[in-house]
Parts: structure tokens; sequence; C-alpha cells
């Protein structure tokens, strides 16, 4: 599985699902949790802002995450649970489920990967930025931004601090059938 979950309840969720491996996307002026011994290489910090536009003095998402982020990604065991974490657990912590998800499966079409998203996690408001560079990275000629857009067009934005912590598979056949 693959679960996303607000700064908050980091602890929580790795006693609950003891995940192979973690990913924690803060702000630069935000303190990474500390998780031991058993995430010495397995726990990939990466500091940027959930902004999708260049802003003075904010630390944009850029290639350079994107390629750590799929070299991390390139290890993982899919079996292994795999948490993913931001400060609220709504934006860049989701795009990253998503785009580890199409990450582990180039066989499903995108959108139904983010039908599945949109079905688990309905506050989710994935950053666009990191999911279109992804896009690019991973060479899917845009199937991944659009999926993102069409399937989250209309959606109002969530009225919370932050999101609920929610869990969408690592490994499956065909995205309607989980």
């Amino acid at each position: 599985m693959i679960f996303v979950c607000p700064l908050s309840r980091v602890e929580e969720m790795i006693a609950s699902h003891k995940p192979g491996r973690v990913i924690s996307l803060l702000d630069p002026e935000w303190s990474f949790p500390e998780l031991g011994d058993r995430y010495l290489g397995r726990h990939l910090r990466l500091h940027l802002h959930d902004i999708c536009f260049p802003e003075e003095s904010l630390v944009e998402p850029g290639t350079d995450h994107v390629d750590e982020l799929l070299t991390f990604l390139g290890a993982w065991d899919k079996n292994e649970a795999l948490l993913i974490h931001c400060r609220a657990g709504i934006s860049r912590s989701t795009a990253t489920a998503f785009i580890a998800a199409c990450f582990a499966h180039p066989e499903i079409d995108e959108h139904e990967i983010a039908v599945v998203l949109r079905r688990v996690a309905p506050a989710a408001r994935p950053n666009q930025r990191l999911i279109a560079m992804a896009d690019r990275a991973m060479q899917r000629d845009g199937r991944m931004i659009a999926a993102i857009t069409t399937t989250g067009r209309d959606l109002p934005w969530p009225d919370v601090e932050e999101g609920d912590s929610f869990g969408m598979p690592s490994t499956y056949q065909r995205a309607h059938e989980s």
C-alpha cells in the first residue's frame, strides 16, 4: 500500500503500518521527523514549498526533486508499504502518491489511478507542478497531468487545516477492481 498522511500523524502511521520506506516533503524551514536507524537510507527528505508557480524566496518543486524521488522509488519494493507525508497531507504528498502509483504501474492507465486517488482522498489537491515534472521525466506525454486535472475538475478546495490519512494500492491488476 501507499499511505499518505499529514506530518502530525507520521509516528502513528509508522507504528500502524510499518512502511519499508518514507518520503517527507516539507517547507525548507520545517524539520523532518526523526525516524531512527530502521529508516537509514530508506527515508527521502525533500525540502520544497507547496507552490505551482515561482514565487520570490520560495523553493519551488524542481527537476532535481523529481529526479531524487524517481531514484528513490526505483529502489522501492512495491510489496512493502510506502508512507508519504507533507505538512497537511493534501497537496505535495498526494501528488507524490499519484506519482508513486504511476511509477509502480506503467501498464495501468493514469486516469484509472487518478480515479482511485480521488475516491480514497476526496480532499486531495495534488501539486500539479510536481505531477507535470514527473509526467515529463517518466515520458507519459501529458497523461498524468491530464488525469489529475480532469478528475479534480469542479472539486472545491477543502476547508481543512490538514487532510485525512489514507491508503491506496501499490500493487493491483486494474484500478477499478481495487
